[in-house]
C-alpha cells in the first residue's frame, strides 16, 4: 500500500498543507483509538457494554472540523467516539469513559454510546435511535434565541432517517428558519438492513423536499467533499437562511456493534469500499503532493499511537467511580426553576 501510495499519480490539492495533515492525523487518531478499544474489548475483556466503531467514517469527522468554528455544536447517535474526538473531547477521557472509570467524559456511566463534552460544545452520544434530531433542533432553537450566529450540526444515520422525529423536527426547524444542519451519516445499513430494504426512497436527501428545505448529497470518503458540502450549508445557516439536510455517503468497515457477525454483506463488498479508504486517499494526495515526506508522516503516526497507548494507560490507572456515584446525575436535589419571571 505504501508503495502505491508513493508512485501514485500527483492529485491537484484544493486546500493547504496545514489543512491535509491535520486531516490526516485527525482521522489517524479517531481510526487508531478505534482499532484499540476494539482490541481492549475483544482480546482482553476491559472495556464491556455496547461498542459501535466509527471505522472508515473519519472523513466526515475531519472535513465537518474544518468546516465549522469551535464554537459550533455537534451532537450524534451512538456512533460517537470519532466526532467526540475530533470536537476535542480529551482522548484520555474517552478511554476511561470505555472503561468505566470515574475520568471518563460521563464518569464512567454513559459508556461508549454517551460521550459528552459540553466544554467543546459536543452534546452527546445519544442511544435513542433519532432523538438527537429533535435535541439538535432544540439546541440550535436556543442558539437563535440567544441571538448567536452558532451553527448546531445534527448527525444520525440512515436508520435514523425513518424515524417519526426527523419529519417533525424538520418541519419546525424550517418554520423557524434554525440555524441547523442536519447530516445523514449514510453507511448503507441500519444495523443489517441494507437501506433497499427500508424505504422506497433511497436517496435520504430527497427527505427534504416536502419541507422546501435546501439539501444535498456528499461523498463521505473524501474530507475534501466532506469540507465543501458542509460549509456551504454552515455558511447559509449562519447567515440566517435556515437549515440543510445533508446525506453523506460513507461506510462502515466494522459491524454495526462490536459482535456484529456481519452476514448480510460479502467480504468482497467490504473491500471494494477499502479500496476508497478515507485515510489512504488523504495520505495519497499528500505523498504525491510532496506536502509531506514519509519521515514525517511516521511522525505523526508516532504522535497518535504515543497519544493512544496513553490513553489506556491513563484509563487503566483510572479508579472506579465510588458506590455513592450511582444516584447523582439523575435526579435534582431541589425544585427546578421552570418558570423564570
Amino acid at each position: 500500500m505504501e508503495e502505491k501510495l508513493k508512485t501514485a499519480k500527483t492529485v491537484a490539492t484544493k486546500f493547504s498543507k496545514e489543512t491535509y495533515l491535520y486531516w490526516y492525523e485527525l482521522m489517524q487518531l479517531i481510526r487508531q483509538f478505534e482499532l484499540m478499544a476494539e482490541e481492549k474489548y475483544k482480546m482482553e475483556g476491559k472495556i464491556r457494554g455496547f461498542f459501535h466503531a466509527y471505522v472508515g467514517q473519519e472523513a466526515i469527522a475531519a472535513g465537518c472540523m474544518t468546516a465549522t468554528r469551535p464554537e459550533d455544536l455537534f451532537i450524534t447517535g451512538y456512533r460517537d467516539h470519532g466526532l467526540a474526538i475530533a470536537k476535542g473531547v480529551s482522548v484520555n477521557s474517552c478511554m476511561a469513559e470505555l472503561y468505566g472509570k470515574i475520568t471518563g467524559n460521563a464518569k464512567g456511566k454513559g459508556g461508549s454510546m454517551h460521550f459528552f463534552g459540553k466544554d467543546v460544545n459536543f452534546y452527546g452520544g445519544h442511544g435513542i435511535v433519532g432523538a438527537q434530531i429533535g435535541v439538535g433542533a432544540g439546541l440550535a432553537f436556543a442558539e437563535q434565541y440567544r441571538g448567536t450566529d452558532n451553527v448546531v450540526l445534527s448527525f444520525f444515520g440512515d436508520g435514523a432517517a425513518r424515524q417519526g422525529i426527523l419529519h417533525e423536527t424538520f418541519n419546525l426547524a424550517m418554520l423557524w428558519k434554525l440555524p441547523a444542519v442536519f447530516i445523514c451519516e449514510n453507511n448503507n445499513y441500519a444495523m443489517g438492513t441494507s437501506i433497499e430494504r427500508t424505504s422506497n426512497v433511497i436517496d435520504i436527501y430527497k427527505l427534504a423536499d416536502s419541507y422546501e428545505m435546501p439539501a444535498d448529497t456528499i461523498d463521505g470518503m473524501s474530507a475534501e467533499d466532506v469540507h465543501e458540502g458542509v460549509s456551504r450549508a454552515v455558511k447559509r445557516a449562519r447567515e440566517k437562511g435556515g437549515p440543510t439536510l445533508i446525506e453523506i455517503k460513507t461506510y462502515r468497515y466494522k459491524g454495526h456493534s462490536i459482535s456484529d457477525p456481519q452476514k448480510y454483506r460479502s467480504k468482497e463488498e467490504v473491500e471494494e469500499y477499502k479500496d476508497k479508504d478515507p485515510i489512504q486517499q488523504t495520505l495519497k494526495t499528500i505523498l504525491s503532493n510532496n506536502i509531506a515526506s514519509e519521515t514525517e508522516i511516521k511522525v505523526i503516526n508516532d504522535r497518535v499511537a504515543g497519544i493512544v497507548s496513553e490513553s489506556v494507560k491513563f484509563a487503566e490507572d483510572s479508579p472506579w467511580p465510588d458506590d455513592n456515584e450511582v444516584l447523582k446525575d439523575i435526579y435534582v436535589d431541589k425544585d427546578y426553576p421552570f418558570i423564570v419571571d
